[in-house]
């Protein structure tokens, strides 16, 4: 990946003056790291977002602090997004040392065709979608793939050991064995049978609502019969 930078300033903007920050553009921040000072920033919102769209949380990005002479390494570490308005409200920056190994969250995507699914034998479910690994900043995929064509059968799994990544340069943080994709069996919903009332058999009498079949022996007055003599 090519190399990336943005701009910072530092911020003196804080709590509901950071609102008038946001209506203007311009996005509030913090960069920190171990043995760095927590430093309050602020960045244009469509700069970042350009920015975001290229580096991912993988990427590295250099930061021109405009108090700096040189630019500061970080990695986008945390955005905070308005759920109702779906836009940027806050950004952590992670100051790294290249020459040191960190831990990202890398997304996992899937390619390919499963011949299984295809086929309609069953459906391809993705039980994980990003994985933690460790690797020095520089080494740190923007994506690890999962090949989706090897997926014949119903069953069939890719588990994260299946993974195709640089496994000399990227250490995966996570159980080996745990299921990334598997092809499951299409359930069917269950089909409700309408209750059909049994039809009388010829000659017998139905029963309405409010009446009860006399018993034996006993007129349908309620009156007890009489042989005749």
């Amino acid at each position: 990946m090519d190399k990336v930078t943005l701009k910072v300033n530092k911020r003196s903007e804080f709590g509901r003056k950071v609102k008038k920050l946001r209506r203007a553009g311009v996005l509030p921040g913090n960069i920190y790291g171990t043995g760095f000072k927590s430093v309050a920033v602020s960045v244009d919102g469509k700069a970042f977002s350009g920015v975001l769209e290229k580096a991912g949380a993988t990427g590295v990005v250099d930061l021109e602090l405009d108090s700096e002479k040189s630019a500061i390494p970080v990695l986008i570490h945390n955005v905070q997004v308005d759920p109702v308005e779906d836009s940027h409200i806050h950004v952590d920056f992670l100051k790294i040392d290249l020459k040191k190994k960190v831990t990202a969250d890398v997304p996992l995507e899937i390619i390919g065709e499963s011949p299984a699914e295809k086929q309609g034998l069953g459906t391809l479910v993705q039980y994980i979608d990003e994985v933690e690994v460790e690797a020095l900043p520089t080494d740190l995929p923007e994506n690890i793939q999962v090949d989706a064509s090897s997926l014949v059968d119903v069953d069939h799994a890719i588990l994260i050991k299946d993974l195709k990544y640089d496994k000399d340069k990227v250490e995966v943080k996570i159980d080996l064995e745990e299921i990334v994709a598997k092809i499951e069996v299409q359930k069917e919903e269950p089909v409700e049978v309408a209750q059909v009332p049994e039809t009388p058999t010829e000659g017998e009498a139905v029963p309405t609502e409010g009446s009860e079949t006399p018993a034996e022996g006993e007129s349908k007055e309620g009156t007890p019969q009489t042989e005749d003599k």
